[in-house]
């Protein structure tokens, strides 16, 4: 399996996120290969000061450097994982053939069978509208009334933004992607199983 989580400059969630899984499949013996990249990351950028901290503090010494979102790292992935609702919907409005296997990190690892429903009938009017977009339509008012509904029950799946912030920020967000890439690995380990 290859993962890519995707954020914004590639410097703060999406290398730690990287950088953890990668440490847990190892130590759990499942076999994924993990890369990150930014929907808006310049080419090589350091990751930040407290991202690359938090992740020594975690035994993780990869050298990870920031990676703009490209059509063949898209193509490379199996599953994309975005750290955020909003980069979700930037991969699959640049890049709409990942639709079917781009979702946030907190909305993949979510098993409640309503949510997961309701979720995939908005990624389809949310694909169907860009497309309509793309050919100079407009959407049904009816289909945009939905979208909204659905949004108004969907919870937030979005993973805080340490950027800019304090150490103790950086352990916080730190903290939610754990618990996230915990209950990722448990969802892996078990298909591998099958």
């Amino acid at each position: 399996m290859r993962i890519l989580f995707v954020c914004t400059g590639n410097t703060c969630r999406s290398p730690m996120a990287e950088g953890m899984l990668r440490k847990l499949a190892k130590e759990r013996g499942v076999d994924v290969e993990v890369r990150s990249a930014g929907v808006s990351a310049a080419e090589g950028v350091q990751i930040s000061y407290h991202a690359e901290t938090v992740l020594r503090e975690n035994q993780i010494h990869d050298e990870i450097t920031s990676t703009p979102l490209r059509a063949e790292l898209t193509e490379w992935a199996d599953l994309i994982l975005t750290l955020t609702q909003g980069h979700k919907r930037q991969v699959i409005q640049y890049f709409p053939g990942t639709a079917g296997k781009t979702y946030t990190l907190k909305e993949y690892v979510e098993d409640d069978e309503q949510v997961l429903a309701d979720i995939r009938e908005l990624d389809g009017l949310f694909a169907a509208r860009e497309l309509q977009m793309s050919l100079g339509q407009q959407m049904s008012a009816a289909d945009g009334q939905r979208m909204i509904e659905l949004r108004q029950r969907i919870p937030v799946y979005d993973i805080s933004d340490p950027f800019g912030g304090s150490k103790e920020d950086y352990d916080r967000t730190a903290a939610e992607i754990r618990t996230a890439l915990d209950k990722l690995m448990d969802l892996l380990k078990e298909r591998n199983s099958r």
